[in-house]
């Protein structure tokens, strides 16, 4: 008896498979099936009260995984799946002869998938998870990866998120892995913005202006004009949204022709040699994939899936970065008085001083991040009771819990800073190497180069500024412009010496390297190599330390692309900056910058850029008058769960009034909004209605970190066509009334209670 037991149970194990070819993933409130191919089927919303929608179009399955042969320019999608469930990991074969294996692990509330292996790689340089095609139609978050269905009918997302710096939000095909800034069409609501007979959906428009002056880059106020960061979320003809990520080897030689702004002239792409970096592979990529309600899909996934995969999770006041409730805005000095700028931060609740008048901070290692001097002896913050350092402005600041920010160039090397020159760094980024092919002497003018393929294009992708065009020849720098038509070729209109290096002999079969550029207009320096790059953001933590700072405005944080690592690039730098503060003892630092995108949207508290009415326009209440900047960033910030910037702007001045900023206010907690508030001493003191503006503010700001406005307030505030006025009965109770657009006449629309902010663990 016993022996016909054992040997049925041999039986039953000898013929349980050990694979599967199809599969269902659930979570909380999501399920994917994967079919026998490797292709991602179905996508359900099974959230309780949810109507399991199917979210994956019949005509449109998403692959779990593709391959991408840089060479060719092409895709390979998986032909068989094999899933073993011991291993937890698909097996996935390719019509090239590559197999992948796909760990997919069903997480509480999202999908964790990992490459485990590839091979044989066949000439595989890139793998992308996806895209992943949705049938929604409304909202696309292209620079996270998310689809989103915002109406109260649906109200439901499907996104990714990266977990691992080496995976980037974008597609495979995406030149220098920094998609190109550029209009999309697309309407987010077909019956209330319908297309012109002459526009479709997913067509490209470039932006606007002379692609130089960034305010006048956003040119199209129309709603269906999309701006775009990124291309993490893609559309198709018929508006639906697809998601997508990607990863590849970073070791191989590759040459890119990049430009972030590819269709104008004065921002035409450079052909850049980009450093290699061994060890930074595809293996190991992962990606989360989530589905969600909606309106909790920020504070109940996303933040669970930073927290749980120790991805970057920046704090303000105990509260993670991307909390609504976290959301105040920051004091910006103008005139350069500063006597009363602290009294004033900390009376309206704001947390951060931006010292926007005191100009650029250059990235120079020289000084060791004392920027007032080893012992602070020189005092640029003037008051009338003594002028003070930054580190004393600091201490000032800090018991008030006050924290003091400068605008930097962010990897820009100036001229006469450390790696720049009159000794230049050997650790420079180059769009172009070649070898000398004669000597030259130190007073030689005639410069022969062995090859002089690309040496005619003005240096930089980006506005091209032609006094930055240089070369490097061991410690000097040598500028040019132009290269001779036929052999032998030479460099033209060449200045020996530049930027006050040191003239020397060369020989012949030196290496010459032409250097990689930012641009004119305050910015212009050199773009240091990865490495020296991880020095620079080291540098910027070590200067928050040494003088009390503890905000960033990074200006030309475009430069960061500049190396052709793309996203890749501003995740490692902003990694290395938080790596270094943390060692040194310091909080997360709080930075805006003059962009936003994959690589930054984990660190990047907020991003306020531009002002006046070109952002939100107090007096004629809209998104941009002048321009469509305000409309572009709003939609582009909101669909991205980031909180939009209202830019610097609304001066307190002598004809301010209360009623201005109980709307701002208003629009500011309804949409999920930060600003930099221009405060000046003079300006401030002529206001006849100072004292009611500084309690009002305060007021909405309490009640803003309280909790106390739920989903449904949140849109009334957010309609420009609504005046309200906010009362404090005590901390944790507020009256709401709606006025007149003067602030008179008020009616009691709601009581508002401090609510406990739901935070994941």
């Amino acid at each position: 008896m016993h022996f016909k037991i054992l040997a049925l149970n041999l039986l039953i194990v000898f013929i349980i498979p050990k694979s599967y070819a199809q599969q269902d993933f659930s979570t909380q409130y999501f399920r994917i099936h994967i079919d026998s191919k490797g292709w991602i089927t179905s996508m359900k919303n099974i959230s309780t009260g949810g109507q399991h929608h199917e979210f994956s179009p019949t005509d449109k399955p998403s692959p779990l995984l593709s391959l991408y042969d840089s060479r060719k320019q092409q895709y390979h999608y998986p032909s068989k799946a094999e899933y073993n469930q011991a291993e937890k990991s698909f097996d996935l074969q390719f019509p090239n002869g590559s197999m992948a294996t796909v760990r997919v692990i069903a997480q509480e509330k999202y999908l964790k998938f990992t490459l485990q292996s590839l091979h044989p790689r066949k000439g595989i340089e890139q793998i992308q998870w996806g895209a992943y095609h949705t049938n929604i139609t409304n909202l696309f978050g292209e620079i996270i990866g998310v689809a989103r269905d915002t109406t109260e009918a649906v109200n439901y997302a499907i996104g990714m998120l990266a977990l691992d710096d080496n995976t980037l939000g974008g597609t495979s095909e995406t030149i220098a892995d920094a998609a190109p800034f550029q209009y999309m069409i697309h309407s987010p609501d077909k019956r209330r913005f319908p297309l012109p007979e002459h526009l479709h959906e997913g067509q490209i428009f470039p932006i606007g202006g002379d692609g130089i002056n960034d305010v006048a880059f956003y040119a199209h106020k129309e709603p269906y004009y999309r701006i775009l960061y990124g291309n993490a979320a893609q559309i198709d003809p018929q508006g639906r949204v697809s998601i997508v990520y990607h990863s590849r080897d970073r070791a191989p030689q590759r040459e890119v022709y990049f430009s972030l702004i590819p269709n104008m002239a004065v921002n035409s792409p450079n052909h850049l040699e980009v450093q290699p970096l061994p060890g930074i592979d595809f293996t190991g990529s992962s990606v989360a994939l989530w589905g969600s309600p909606d309106s909790t899909a920020l504070l109940d996934v996303i933040q669970q899936i930073v927290r749980s995969e120790g991805l970057p999770y920046p704090t303000i006041n105990g509260k993670w970065v991307k909390d609504p409730t976290a959301f105040v805005p920051d004091a910006m000095t103008y005139g350069g008085v500063y006597d009363s700028i602290v009294p004033y931060t900390h009376r309206l609740g704001f947390k951060a001083i931006s010292l926007y008048d005191q100009g650029f901070i250059k990235a120079d290692r020289a000084n060791k991040g004392y920027i007032d001097g080893k012992n602070f002896e020189r005092k640029p913050i003037k008051m009338a009771s003594g002028d003070l350092s930054h580190k004393e402005l600091s201490d000032l600041a800090a018991p008030y819990g006050i924290m003091i920010g400068r605008t930097p160039i962010t990897t820009s090397l100036a001229p006469g800073t450390k790696d720049a020159s009159p000794i230049p760094s050997d650790s420079l980024c180059y769009q172009q190497k070649r070898l000398l092919a004669r000597a030259i002497s130190s007073s030689d003018t005639i410069i022969l180069v062995d090859n002089p393929q690309y040496l005619d294009e003005i240096a930089s992708w980006e506005g091209h500024s032609k006094d930055l065009n240089m070369i490097k020849i061991g410690k000097e720098l040598i500028y040019y412009m132009g290269v001779s038509k036929e052999a032998p070729f030479r460099l033209l209109n060449v200045k020996r010496g530049y930027w006050n290096t040191p003239v020397a002999s060369h020989a012949a079969g030196d290496t010459l390297y032409k250097l990689q550029v930012t641009i004119n207009f305050g910015y212009d320096g050199l773009i240091p190599n990865i490495q020296l790059q991880d020095e620079i953001a080291a540098y910027y933590a070590t200067l928050c330390k040494v003088n009390g700072l503890g905000y960033y405005d990074f200006d030309g944080q475009e430069f960061l692309f500049n190396n052709g690592h793309g996203y890749y690039s501003v995740k490692r730098f902003f990694h290395k900056m938080f790596d270094k503060a943390q060692d040194l003892g310091i909080p997360d630092i709080r930075f805006t910058g003059s962009t936003l995108s994959e690589g930054s949207w984990h660190y990047q508290s907020i991003w306020n850029v531009g002002g006046g009415k070109n952002l939100y326009d107090i007096e004629t209440r809209e998104w941009g008058s002048a321009t469509s900047q305000g409309k572009d960033l709003r939609d582009v910030s909101y669909a991205n769960f980031f909180p939009i910037g209202m830019g610097a702007n609304f001066p307190i001045t002598a004809e301010s009034t209360m009623a201005q900023y109980e709307h701002i206010q208003a629009i500011s907690v309804g949409l999920g909004t930060t600003y930099s508030l221009k405060l000046n001493l003079k300006d401030v003191e002529s206001c006849p209605e100072k004292e009611s503006i500084f309690k009002a503010i305060r007021t909405w700001e309490d009640a803003r970190a309280a909790n106390a406005f739920p989903r449904w307030i949140k849109k009334q505030l957010a309609n420009p066509e609504y005046q309200f006025h906010l009362e404090a009965l005590d901390g944790h109770t507020w009256r709401l009334y709606k006025t007149d657009l003067q602030g008179k006449n008020p009616q009691l629309f709601q009581t508002l209670h401090s609510t406990p902010v739901r935070s994941t663990k």
